[in-house]
């Protein structure tokens, strides 16, 4: 195995930890009512959506340490990608400080990740 996969299912896990440590302080800051997001009920099948899109820095730190490059290298690139404009986009539509500054952390994540793949030689 490879120091850059290694690298690189760290910065997953930063990343993951960073979205979680964000959804533990909406909790315990009171800016959480629980069954809604931003003020709206979802329904099922966008609680579906969330934990897909949650699952997949998981999964992408399993794929780091299984996978060999180069399919695994555009993998890493286009997903941190999404994050990164997923992410940069809701970023003004998070009221709490705690909020922006952990998706600016994350996004410094997402710029790493993708750094790391695109030199991945």
């Amino acid at each position: 195995m490879e120091t850059i996969q290694i690298k690189l299912a760290a910065l997953w896990t930063c990343l993951m930890l960073a979205y979680l440590l964000g959804d533990v302080l909406r909790i315990f800051s009171g800016d959480f009512k629980p069954g809604e997001i931003m003020g709206q009920k979802l329904s099922q099948g966008m609680w579906l959506g969330v934990a897909i899109v949650m699952l997949v820095p998981i999964l992408m730190i399993f794929l780091s340490l299984i996978l060999n490059q180069p399919a695994h290298r555009w993998v890493h690139i286009l997903v941190a990608a999404f994050f990164f404009l997923f992410n940069a986009v809701g970023l003004p539509t998070y009221p709490s400080l705690y909020d922006k500054f952990l998706i600016v952390v994350g996004l410094g994540f997402n710029l790493i990740t993708i750094w790391y793949a695109w030199s991945w030689t």
